[in-house]
Formats: C-alpha cells, structure tokens, sequence
C-alpha cells in the first residue's frame, strides 16, 4: 500500500461524489481528522488512512453497494492529478507517458500497489490488493484504483483506446445483479484470475500524443521531483524506495544508481539517508524479495520453479537455499505447513 502523503484533490472528489447522494461532509469526514477548510488548501496533505477512513465512511453511508469503487473511479479525470496529469498528456508518446506515471507512481492516489509487464502484444497493469480486514473496502479500492487508472489511459491515449483484458482474483458474485454491477471502459472482467489486471494493446505506447509539449514535460517532471523530494522527509527515504521495490518487477529490480534516480537523490544521498534510517539498498532488497516470496507461495496454481524464476533466481536450488536462510525453512515445507493451517 503507498503510504507516500498526498494531495486533497482525491478526497475532494469523493465528498462530492457522497454529498450528491445525499450525505454532509461532516458524516464524510467523521473520524478522518479531515474538514472541507482543510481540504480546500492546495498544499495540505492528508495520510493513505485519512483517505480509508473517508472511503469506509462513504461506503457505510451507502450500504455498500456493489461497484460503488468503479462508480468513483470513473471520476479521476487527468486534471484530478495536477501538474502529474498535465505531465502524462504532454508527453511525446503513450509509452513516455506510462513511463512518466510509473515514476511518480507515489504521487497518485493509489492504494493498491501497481506495477506493469509486457507479453509480446499486450501491456498489462497489476493492481496488487491492500492488506485490509474489510472485504467491501479492499474491493472498493481495487475497483477505485483499476477504473482510474483505465480513464487516465484513455484520456491519454484517445477516444479510440479500448481494454484487451480485465482480469480480477476474487469469486465471481454470486447475486447476478451483484456481478453485473462492475465493469471498466465497458468491459466486464474474467473472476478467479491469478492477478488482478488491465490488458491493453502495445502497439498503443508508439502512438504520438496530439498535445505533446517537451518544455511543458520537463516542468512538470522539475516540479513532480520538488514534491517528492518534500515529502521524502516525512514519510522516510526507506519507505519510499519500498514503494518502488514495490511495483518493479519481481526479478529485475533497480541497481542502486537507477533508484537513486528514480527517487531524485545523488546515489551517494541515498546511501547516506538510508544509512541514517538503519538501513542499507542490499537489505531493502531483500525485504523485498523475501516479501514476495511468501507472497507467491501463496499461489497454488504456481510451482517452485516458476516462482524461482519471477523473483529472479538462476535454478530452484538458490531460491531453496536463499529462501531457508531468510525463513528456516525451505519453500516446500513452507508451503506444506501453509496449507495445513
């Protein structure tokens, strides 16, 4: 989950959507520490579980219908982003523009981790779900998550764009009314899927952008880079290179000079900050694999050697033995006692 702190439009944006249903800003807002003063300041900055708490708010109000997340997704227009949203449609293609976005992923208003792969025709985007007790929110936030994500492309990419692919991981609704509540870009998705995703063709990312301006790019990126480097402070440089380790893909992390530019940060600042934090990039690192180690071994559909190979391991051997000296155990036995809890 990105815990990176982050503007108001995003909150703004749902107590509109609540107030046209009927409900105050005050029952809103109840709980979050939030007000409309507040959120109506440019520069304020609320925390990721301000924004859950406004979420279960808006979905207690409503009585927790189904699809409400997709309801509201389809609100983020590329203006609710700022500067970051003027940034995406300026650029020259719609393969710089996910690049840009996947950047400065943190200052979105994401709470599911995204990150993003290519199979020889499609690009695909994986919304990974927050750990969240409630089902009804985590499901509103990958709904929220996913449709925003399929406005911003088509906004970026034009009218014409159109989803290949729409995946989720949780079981088809069993009330039809229920199952026919969701859908993105008029798409319905495919349940039981190993991840939940959005499809799309890459023969999109060459595709030229009408409203491409280099200067009006390089000033957003200057200033997209100011707002992360203010905020780094207050959430931790650690935090936010987990953020990145987060939604790279599995077996091909950054070096340490790429994240240090990842981040805007001298390579030689970032080791420093991270060593004042108690920490090092090598042990950030392995977190992060060791992490979604126990993450995929939660997949039956997924043998030893598969995962071996997505966390970037030459043969099952190294990833048995890598995985023992973080664990004590190794995969195998850990996935056996796994299954017999």
């Amino acid at each position: 989950m990105l815990e990176l702190l982050r503007g108001p439009a995003s909150a703004l944006l749902m107590v509109d959507f609540g107030r046209e249903r009927g409900f105050s800003p005050a029952q809103l807002l109840a709980g979050s520490g939030l007000s409309l003063t507040r959120l109506a300041d440019p520069n304020f900055e609320l925390s990721c579980t301000q924004e859950l708490r406004l979420i279960n708010n808006l979905l207690n109000l409503s009585g927790h219908p189904q699809g409400l997340g997709y309801q509201v997704g389809a609100r983020y227009h590329f203006s609710t982003y700022g500067l970051f949203g003027y940034g995406l449609i300026s650029s020259a293609t719609v393969g710089d523009a996910l690049q840009l976005a996947l950047r400065f992923l943190p200052l979105t208003y994401a709470i599911t981790r995204i990150a993003y792969h290519e199979q020889p025709s499609l690009g695909i985007l994986t919304f990974t779900e927050p750990a969240l007790a409630d089902d009804s929110l985590r499901d509103f936030v990958i709904e929220r998550d996913m449709a925003a994500a399929a406005v911003l492309l088509k906004e970026i990419a034009g009218s014409e764009f159109s989803l290949a692919g729409f995946t989720l991981k949780k079981k088809r609704p069993v009330d039809q009314s229920a199952a026919s509540a969701g859908s993105i870009l008029g798409m319905r998705p495919d349940y039981l899927a190993d991840s939940n995703s959005l499809a799309f063709d890459r023969s999109l990312l060459s595709r030229p952008l009408p409203q491409a301006n280099t200067v009006t790019v390089s000033m957003c990126e200057q200033m997209c880079a100011q707002l992360m480097e203010r905020r780094i402070p207050r959430t931790g440089t650690a935090n936010l290179v987990r953020q990145y380790l987060n939604i790279t893909p599995l077996g091909t992390p950054p070096d340490l000079p790429s994240m240090a530019s990842l981040i805007n940060l001298s390579e030689r600042t970032l080791k420093r900050r991270l060593h004042d934090e108690g920490t090092s990039y090598r042990h950030l690192l392995e977190q992060s694999r060791s992490a979604a180690a126990l993450e995929l071994l939660g997949d039956p559909t997924l043998k030893l050697t598969d995962i071996a190979e997505k966390l970037g391991y030459s043969d099952l051997s190294s990833f048995s033995q890598t995985f023992k000296r973080w664990y004590g155990v190794s995969p195998r036995t850990y996935r056996h006692a796994s299954k017999a809890t």
